[in-house]
């Protein structure tokens, strides 16, 4: 649906209602079907259309979408619980899910008219993106002029539409560029297959190319209102959810499967540890004490992130729901928290893996798909701890604040 609708205030959809536990049970049910999809999903370097549809029917996409158009407004540790569980059955599942969820969220920060546009005639549709602001950006009256090329879109096969970021130019000489969220159509770009990558390749995160479409006023959301918490659709959906801050359910959508990925691989260690016989003198690997340690250390580190992913959310939403303030200080750490999230489970998985010896090193072994795919998550931009340690390093030494995705 690609027609610009003239209503003016948001038709209401059906109650819908599922318990958290519910919509977790459902994770682990449709566990199994997913790592049995893991190598179709990697032939065709895309989900399988019965993924999205098992995810479609289970409610998942909906957790973050606001209730008028029929989505369930849960708190954001639920999908985030439902995505490790994803995750250590199947990564790209997982991701593709994090993020495309999250996209809900968002576009429940937009405009009235942007999200009728998107959700009036099948507020089941979906959106991928690329936030990167690689392209170029005109303004024209109404709007503006989009072109450029944007990659790493995942899950972009089954979506109709995309947020793309871009840097506006000043309206006035002297001013800084705005960096914004761009809400653009199929209609209104292609997809060109790039994705030919080691690990998360069911992906599909293939690149994006605009040729100078117009885009709407309507349909941007600008960075700044995400930081401040005061975006235009927040009159329109007041549920608290919408009153956390993009940047920190953005990157913990990133993140987070790099946790169900390492428990994932830790299960599977332990079912091939606990059968396992050294070939050298026949001795029961379980016995071994550096394989028993390994174990416990992965146990323990992975009981630490998700304590932390749970404790930060619970935080921010207590504050949020309290009419307070969240401090800069918070939400730095939190930021912090979502990146080294990703770098211990890397730790967790590397160590697993070289443990379990020349057995992993297989293309048939759990570890070494876990290996390549924690190691890819790793990759994005957002799980780089390097840049907000030192923001918060700096703040906490007297220094200013230069990340506003937070």
């Amino acid at each position: 649906m690609t027609t610009t609708t003239t209503r003016t205030t948001a038709p209401t959809a059906p109650t819908t209602t599922i318990d958290p536990d519910t919509l977790r049970a459902r994770a682990v049910a449709l566990a199994p079907a997913l790592a049995e999809r893991v190598a179709e999903a990697d032939g065709l370097r895309r989900l399988p259309d019965a993924t999205i549809a098992d995810f479609q029917d289970a409610g998942f996409f909906r957790m973050l979408q606001p209730s008028r158009w029929g989505g369930l407004e849960v708190d954001p540790q639920v999908l985030f619980d439902v995505q490790m569980t994803i995750a250590a059955a199947c990564a790209s599942s997982a991701w593709v899910l994090g993020v495309v969820a999250v996209h809900a969220w968002q576009l429940a920060l937009f405009p009235l008219e942007a999200q009728q546009e998107v959700w009036a005639d099948d507020a089941s549709t979906l959106i991928s993106s690329s936030y990167a602001p690689t392209g170029k950006v005109e303004r024209v009256p109404g709007g503006f002029r989009l072109s450029g090329r944007w990659s790493f879109s995942s899950g972009c096969d089954h979506c109709r539409w995309a947020f793309l970021g871009g840097l506006v130019p000043p309206a006035e000489d002297g001013r800084p560029p705005e960096m914004r969220t761009f809400l653009v159509p199929r209609r209104d770009y292609r997809i060109d297959d790039t994705w030919h990558v080691m690990g998360l390749r069911g992906t599909g995160s293939k690149d994006v190319v605009v040729d100078g479409t117009f885009v709407p006023e309507h349909r941007t959301h600008r960075l700044i209102d995400g930081f401040k918490r005061s975006s235009p659709g927040n009159e329109l959906n007041p549920a608290p959810l919408y009153r956390l801050p993009f940047g920190q359910v953005f990157v913990r959508s990133v993140s987070t499967s790099a946790i169900g990925i390492a428990q994932g691989a830790l299960d599977a260690y332990r079912a091939a540890t606990a059968a396992r016989v050294a070939a050298s003198d026949g001795a029961k690997v379980a016995l071994d004490p550096a394989a028993q340690t390994v174990a416990a250390r992965a146990a323990a580190t992975l009981r630490e992130l998700r304590g932390t992913l749970h404790r930060n959310f619970d935080d921010l939403l207590a504050r949020v729901r309290a009419g307070d303030d969240l401090p800069l200080e918070t939400r730095l750490q939190c930021r912090l928290d979502s990146s080294l999230a990703v770098t211990r489970s890397v730790e967790v998985v590397d160590a697993l893996f070289t443990e379990s010896g020349g057995r992993a090193i297989f293309l048939t072994s759990p570890l070494h798909r876990a290996f390549l795919d924690v190691h890819c998550a790793r990759a994005h931009y957002a799980n780089n701890p390097e840049k907000p340690a030192r923001n918060l390093g700096g703040v906490l030494l007297g220094g200013k604040n230069v990340d506003f995705f937070v």
